[in-house]
């Protein structure tokens, strides 16, 4: 069985966990823990970053960073993993559920404006598949309203924004605060593993303390303060220093990662194009306004019954892919919450994206067979 993804070590993972073992301090915030944060700081200018045990927990401490009360509205797109919503649910929020575009998954943004209200607190667009979101539009509508914009950049990894001047912006570096995963699903990883970045300067305290439980143990080992106490809410958001070591393996080998996992996407998309074309399958389209860090190859189907057809075929040949999220606003939990608005993108997406294999390790001739068997399906 080729599976849908297999987890890439670089070499270096188990050595530097055993350092971490070998030093007797294996909790968070420790060594490995401040060198994967200095990285991606320094590597794509973001503002504070704090590793999480997931992206989950990121967004999570987002939603406490930026006081979300019950009765609050939080536009995000329905197309979307519940974690997203999660995170604003258990602070009371109420979710808008925003459409996604017609030639990619990611929210529209030139319908954003319309869903803002009084109670509006926070705009959450989430990067499908690494490609960045409207983010002039969606930064310009949250200034015109003085409300923030949290990017769910989970999947988007080393992936840019390109502004209209050909200025490019690392996602993750443009909303007052983003979060990250590294899942092992994600380009780089740590098994579970998220980041908080937080790019509001008048957040950054706050955001230690969170992640610090509520307390100002961070500050006071930093010795700006006598003692530490318990002084805002929080939770214990900080991932010990066993998974930073397996993430720092990650991140000085993610040159390597990204380039062979581009080799691969490039590989599906000029191999799969004709038989897309023929059968009136869509392929992922990069914005004129993203790069793409090869995250996730996927096929638009023209219906579900087609989607269908594909999926038993590969499985029947040992090929696993597999289709994505069911739209927020129809799931069981939440259907009843949702306004009613029909969102008839979302819904196709449901209905028609199928995912293929991607991962370092899957090998030219993988590749091969999985293109031939996809263009024997139909």
């Amino acid at each position: 069985m080729i599976p849908f993804n297999k987890p890439y070590q670089t070499g270096n993972e188990t050595s530097y966990i055993s350092q971490v073992m070998a030093s007797g301090k294996l909790a968070g915030n420790g060594n490995f823990t401040k060198k994967c944060q200095s990285f991606f700081e320094q590597r794509y200018r973001f503002g504070k970053c704090l590793l999480t045990t997931s992206c989950t927990d990121a967004l999570e401490m987002a939603a406490i960073l930026i006081d979300v009360q019950p009765g609050d509205e939080i536009i995000m797109p329905s197309y979307t993993f519940v974690s997203t919503a999660n995170a604003f649910v258990l602070r009371g929020a109420r979710i808008v559920f925003a459409d996604s575009m017609q030639g990619n998954p990611n929210m529209d943004a030139d319908r954003i404006e319309e869903l803002i209200t009084p109670a509006t607190k926070a705009i959450v667009p989430v990067h499908y598949a690494g490609f960045a979101c409207d983010m002039d539009k969606i930064m310009q509508v949250a200034e015109k309203y003085g409300i923030f914009v949290i990017e769910d950049a989970a999947q988007a990894i080393d992936n840019y924004y390109v502004a209209k001047d050909g200025n490019r912006k690392p996602l993750g570096s443009i909303g007052h605060l983003a979060a990250f995963s590294f899942h092992e699903t994600k380009n780089i990883i740590s098994g579970e593993g998220g980041m908080l970045v937080v790019n509001d300067k008048l957040l950054e305290k706050r955001a230690e303390i969170i992640w610090e439980k509520g307390t100002n143990r961070s500050a006071f080992f930093r010795g700006e303060v006598d003692k530490y106490g318990w002084v805002d809410m929080g939770s214990s958001f900080l991932p010990s220093e066993i998974i930073a070591a397996f993430l720092w393996a990650q991140v000085e080998n993610m040159d390597d990662i990204q380039s062979r996992r581009m080799k691969i996407w490039t590989a599906y998309y000029e191999g799969l194009c004709d038989f897309a074309a023929a059968n009136n399958i869509g392929l992922p389209a990069t914005p004129e306004y993203s790069t793409n860090n090869a995250h996730t190859f996927y096929l638009l189907c023209e219906s579900l019954e087609q989607r269908t057809r594909i999926i038993n075929h590969l499985k029947t040949k040992d090929i696993s892919s597999v289709f994505h999220y069911i739209s927020l606003h129809s799931s069981p939990y939440y259907l009843d919450k949702h306004d009613g608005r029909a969102l008839p993108q979302a819904d196709r997406y449901t209905n028609t994206l199928v995912r293929l294999p991607l991962f370092y390790e899957l090998t030219d001739e993988n590749i091969k067979y999985i293109i031939s068997e996809i263009c024997h399906s139909l």
